[in-house]
């Protein structure tokens, strides 16, 4: 049976059974402006049509819903309209990664047709309220609405040198969802591959039987442990989390990989999972980390011990300090696992080679790692395997460790066919880190002027199962434990714990923002006790050059940025207070690169044309931060050439040295090495052909291990201070003010959108956003909706103030400003509410407060 509609203004044909319209237009007609990114919850918009000129979600709409009707896909706009709406978008700032952006341009078509100018911002955001876009916080998308709604034509502006406000390169290709994603990629005879994932956190498995999926009419393969020709163990940092789990073997969280079922197309291989069919014999699942550090039985099958990592340090004496001091205060905190929520779920293509070798198509955040650990997996030396980068739709963090790589690319080596796999919503839910879940006891004390003279703090982080880099996220909270304060006397103790839990590990903030949670709300208890605004406090607490920093770092004359990010909103926060507005103030710190004594090499390589244009080739993923745009405005700084004659790649043909995207090292490290590799070209005249490679080093940083009075524990820091500020009647945030220091602004307009996104992120944080497991280790919200992600109607006014104090050392003098966005937003958002109930808050997320007078809100104190 087939079923017949109008596709862009012509009659089509489909098949009939297809589950949703969606699958049609992708998997048959080869529409992929329209993106699958949950279907069929209906809870993100990317794959908004318009159906008989009403803008719907297509993974909702039946096949025989279609029947006979119009559909309409960005293809078929006018061109003139497609242009102008691709215009707006890009010069605004108004994407990211662009995963989501062409089902809300086109919601935004309809809109403006329906509206023309009388669409105001406030109706845009409410009818936005149907899409989910997690990097840019929805601000920058409203203005280019208005400016489409007031009839602007908006151009957007060239690329410049570093410093620059130019536009996003491919941001008009992604406006109109031209450059495609992993899954978007359709290679001839290729296979699709399904996991079959585990029913129970904690399970001996004691048979898995193949037999019916394998018997499914269209299954090509089902795949189990047995089959891996190499190691059966993969991991960023430690080889420790099983690609497939044998018979014989033990679940150890819910996301745990059983079997690969592998069919000619989606549906098929989809269904034939579910048929594979796993005897288990349960067993008590360890799913409370405190408890689990002395439990005596093993949490992860094949490990032993509870305890994944345990980092400490102290200076001074913290017991005579907190002794002799005149204030003291003594709080436990508690934050919350938070999933990514990325809009593209993980998708990878495999595809053989007639030499012999693996082509993979990867959206992760680290290539070199995903073919390391892929060419282990195949039992093949690593030149057998090229990964090569498909720019993604959004990661922060969720990305660097493999979800589906593996998998695919051990069916593709098998079978010697291509193969694809791209998860589910509910699989990629299931299956990738999140973020720890940390509790902070913690003890603050300063002197009668507000001083600070001591702080101890105990954190135990649930890790889940596998190490991913749990290790280092608890090592980075231990760290900034202080946050951006000069404290004399710190006892820090920070404990990665293994659990059956959903894994954790590297998320936006990586650790820090769960520590100065506490800290901030250790300052602002610290301030009440000695009379104190919370901004004056941090006035006279702030580190400063010479200032003698978490671990011991004397910090350089980057400290200055702490302090220049709080006066630049200390006259907002008086004038709020003065206005009697409920006000909040935090103050944040955040490392960029990896520092802790990791010797970081990143190599670039600038190579010149015949035909004149020059190749900037790096390393590093583009996740929608813009890193081909600052590896563009490079070359145009260092050689003086215009921006449309630089093309930039992601060269995985050669070792660069590069590990995870993560920490904003790829604006600065690759900024480094870019400006060397033109340096080398520049002296040699460009001479056409030539690899010019450049390098960028840090060498110089310590581990807190080496034992060092004054360890250089990172080489770069970067500072913000946030404003919230809270209507005292309603109780609703009235607006965020944020000052961000990141050194030097390679491209202003998306850092701004940086920040914006952050802060976005950052208040659902604090307020609403939760990935809880139960008492079996089971995610209870499997559903974009149900992870409590604030949509645009509710996103209050933001303003942002980039700072810029060099980074001594640091190319350009950049910092960074990825990691720092969301570090002072939950400790703001506090300190706002206290001053609007007085409630002192410890765990998050918070929830919304409720007018004065009225029942309290579900959150309550201290509601999870």
């Amino acid at each position: 049976m087939t079923t017949t509609f109008q596709l862009n203004g012509r009659p089509v044909s489909v098949e009939g059974d297809h589950p949703h319209l969606l699958a049609a237009l992708r998997e048959e007609l080869g529409v992929t402006s329209v993106k699958d990114g949950c279907s069929p919850q209906g809870q993100c918009g990317c794959c908004t049509v318009l159906l008989d000129g009403k803008a719907q979600v297509s993974c909702l709409v039946s096949l025989e819903k279609a029947a006979g009707k119009t559909v309409q896909t960005l293809e078929g706009l006018d061109p003139a309209a497609r242009e102008r709406l691709a215009r707006a978008f890009a010069a605004h700032g108004a994407l990211q990664c662009g995963f989501c952006t062409p089902g809300i341009v086109l919601r935004v078509h309809s809109l403006l047709e329906r509206r023309g100018r009388d669409l105001t911002r406030e109706d845009a955001a409410r009818h936005l309220g149907a899409h989910l876009c997690r990097c840019t916080g929805y601000v920058k998308i409203l203005d280019a609405v208005e400016a489409l709604a007031a009839g602007e034509d908006p151009e957007p502006a060239p690329l410049g040198g570093v410093g620059s406000r130019g536009t996003k390169l491919e941001a008009t290709d992604l406006a109109l969802g031209e450059r495609p994603f992993v899954d978007d990629l359709r290679v001839p005879g290729m296979l699709h591959a399904a996991l079959r994932l585990a029913d129970h956190a904690r399970a001996e498995v004691l048979a898995i039987d193949t037999a019916k999926a394998a018997a499914e009419p269209g299954v090509v393969a089902v795949l189990t442990a047995k089959d891996v020709p190499g190691e059966l163990r993969v991991g960023i940092l430690d080889r420790d989390w099983p690609v497939l789990v044998p018979e014989g073997g033990r679940t150890s969280y819910t996301g745990d990989v059983l079997a690969v079922v592998v069919a000619e197309d989606r549906a098929t291989a989809r269904r034939a999972a579910q048929l594979v069919d796993v005897t288990y014999r349960p067993l008590r699942p360890i799913v409370d980390p405190v408890a689990a550090v002395s439990d005596p039985e093993d949490a992860v099958w094949g490990l032993s011990g509870n305890v994944l990592s345990r980092t400490a340090y102290r200076r001074g004496d913290v017991d005579a300090a907190l002794a002799g001091a005149a204030h003291v205060v003594h709080e436990v905190f508690q934050t919350q696992r938070v999933e990514h929520a990325f809009l593209e779920p993980e998708s990878t293509l495999a595809v053989p080679q007639a030499d012999g070798t693996l082509h993979v198509y990867s959206g992760g955040q680290g290539i070199w790692d995903d073919r390391d650990q892929i060419a282990a997996v195949l039992g093949v030396p690593p030149e057998r395997v090229l990964v090569e980068l498909v720019s993604n739709g959004g990661a922060f963090g969720g990305k660097e460790d493999m979800a589906n790589q593996a998998q695919t690319a051990l069916a593709a080596f098998l079978l010697g066919r291509p193969v694809k796999c791209t998860l589910s919503r509910e699989e990629s839910l299931r299956i990738h880190p999140k973020r720890h879940p940390i509790r902070i006891e913690a003890w603050a004390a300063c002197d009668d002027q507000g001083r600070l003279v001591a702080l101890r703090s105990r954190m135990v982080g649930d890790s889940g199962p596998y190490a991913s880099v749990g290790a280092k996220v608890l090592e980075r909270a231990a760290g900034h434990a202080t946050g951006p304060y000069a404290i004399p006397n710190v006892d820090v103790e920070a404990l990665a714990v293994r659990t059956n839990n959903p894994v954790a590990g590297a998320f936006r903030g990586f650790g820090s923002n769960q520590a100065q949670f506490a800290m901030e709300g250790l300052m602002d208890r610290l301030a009440e006790a000695c009379g104190l605004s919370g901004l004056e406090i941090r006035r006279r607490n702030v580190v400063r050059p010479g200032s003698v920093w978490g671990p011991g770092q004397v910090l350089d004359e980057g400290a200055l940025g702490a302090a220049a990010c709080l006066e630049a909103l200390a006259p907002d926060y008086e004038a709020a207070r003065a206005a009697g507005k409920a006000v909040g103030l935090g103050l944040g710190i955040k490392n960029a690169g990896l520092g802790n004594g990791a010797k970081e090499v990143v190599r670039a390589v600038v190579r010149p044309l015949e035909d004149g244009t020059v190749e900037v080739r790096h390393c590093w993923t583009e996740m929608g931060q813009g890193v081909h745009t600052v590896a563009t405005q490079v070359a145009v700084e260092e050689l003086g050439l215009p921006p449309e004659r630089i093309r930039v790649v992601v060269d995985t043909s050669r070792e660069l040295s590069a590990g995870q995207t993560t920490g904003s090292r790829g604006t600065l490290m690759g900024a480094g090495a870019i400006a060397d590799a033109c340096a080398k070209a520049k002296a040699d005249s460009l001479r056409p052909g030539v690899d010019y490679l450049g390098t960028y080093v840090v060498d110089w940083t310590n581990a807190v291990e080496e034992g060092l009075e004054h360890p250089v524990v990172h080489s770069a820091f970067s500072f913000a201070a946030q404003l919230v500020v809270i209507d005292p009647a309603s109780g609703a945030i009235e607006r965020v003010v944020a000052a961000h220091d990141v050194g030097r602004a390679v491209n202003p307009l998306l850092c701004e959108g940086q920040i914006q996104g952050a802060l976005h992120m950052g208040l659902g944080f604090a307020l609403s956003e939760a990935f809880p497991a139960d008492e079996e280790g089971r995610p209870t919200h499997l559903t974009l909706r149900s992870l409590g992600i604030i949509r645009p109607k509710d996103v209050p006014p933001m303003e942002v103030r980039l700072i810029e104090v060099p980074q001594p050392k640091a190319p350009y003098g950049i910092k960074g400003v990825g990691e720092i966005g969301l570090v002072p937003t939950a400790g703001a958002v506090a300190a706002a509410l206290h001053a609007f109930d007085g409630t002192w808050r410890r765990q998050l997320p918070m929830g919304l407060p409720s007018p004065k007078g009225a029942a309290p809100g579900p959150a309550g104190e201290d509601a999870a």
